[in-house]
């Protein structure tokens, strides 16, 4: 029996953290700092359509950030840290994470533990960005809720207690913006507004609204390789987001390193992870095997999904 009066006395006094209890003794206030950016970003991508035509430098320069930024979200948040899908040494690990946070989503920690919350309440109430709440929330507005901060710092370390023991992701968690603030005064200062606000705004407010994507539209729209899950794999997300659009088989098999596995499933972050690995920089690629996948004869019902992977490499 539980004999703490609320779910924050039981966290603050035990350390152990009650999400659906939390949840429904608190709900989330307005917040005011992701929406001032979120806005502010936005209307730098609309200052720079109207009076900014871009040139051909400032494109190269913002699709190059838009580029890293990405990969450093979907191989470095995403598929490296959150779902352990391979091992990298420490330094591409720490440098993945830095790159990631020119994303501007969010610190590393945070991150994964938003992530592994979404995996383990997928599409229930407890999911962080629940797409039965409808798409804009799932897309956008569930980004401009806030929770107490004992209640953030409770899902950290119910969601990612590995990456809380890490000096350098903490740290990371904690000034995540404070890279991709240099590189955008940077782009100010040496290119000028038209540079700013086409690398640095519209680019940042191209991969937010990607990403968020992967949680909207790759849960409503496209076909299903595992039909018990509601996600959907979805190609135009799918190319723009670096394979994370190939999102049925990702929740199918939340472990795997590659998320397109069909011919014409294009995975750019798997490529980058394949051709990692003949260097020797990426080993114990975890991927599903044969008789997990539905298209192959040895295939016998989708309750092989979340099964234990095969392990590539040493």
């Amino acid at each position: 029996m539980n004999t703490y009066a609320s779910a924050k006395e039981q966290f603050l006094s035990t350390g152990q953290f009650d999400l659906a209890r939390a949840t429904q003794e608190n709900k989330p206030s307005l917040h005011k700092t992701n929406l001032f950016w979120t806005v502010l970003f936005h209307l730098g991508a609309v200052i720079a359509f109207l009076y900014f035509p871009p040139t051909w430098t400032q494109a190269l320069v913002g699709i190059s950030l838009y580029t890293i930024a990405n990969l450093g979200v979907t191989f470095g948040y995403h598929r490296m840290l959150t779902h352990r899908s391979f091992r990298t040494p420490v330094w591409l690990e720490r440098f993945s994470a830095l790159m990631g946070s020119l994303a501007f989503e969010g610190g590393p920690i945070t991150w994964v533990a938003q992530h592994r919350q979404h995996h383990l309440e997928s599409d229930k109430e407890l999911d962080p960005h629940n797409i039965n709440r409808g798409f804009w929330y799932a897309h956008m507005l569930w980004v401009f809720e806030r929770y107490p901060d004992w209640y953030e710092e409770g899902q950290r370390k119910k969601f990612a207690p590995d990456l809380m023991k890490d000096p350098f992701m903490c740290w990371l968690d904690k000034n995540g913006a404070l890279l991709g603030g240099i590189i955008g005064a940077a782009l100010l200062f040496f290119g000028g507004w038209g540079m700013f606000l086409w690398a640095f705004c519209f680019r940042i407010i191209a991969l937010h609204h990607v990403t968020w994507f992967v949680n909207s539209a790759s849960h409503l729209w496209g076909y299903r390789h595992f039909k018990n899950e509601q996600a959907t794999n979805n190609w135009w997300v799918a190319l723009l987001g670096m394979g994370e659009g190939w999102h049925n088989m990702h929740h199918a098999h939340p472990t795997s390193a590659r998320h397109g596995m069909r011919f014409w499933e294009v995975d750019a972050t798997w490529m980058l992870i394949w051709t990692l690995s003949k260097f020797g920089l990426v080993t114990k690629i975890k991927v599903p095997r044969p008789e997990e996948l539905p298209w192959t004869n040895a295939y016998q019902n989708d309750e092989q999904t979340h099964a234990t992977p095969a392990i590539i490499g040493a």
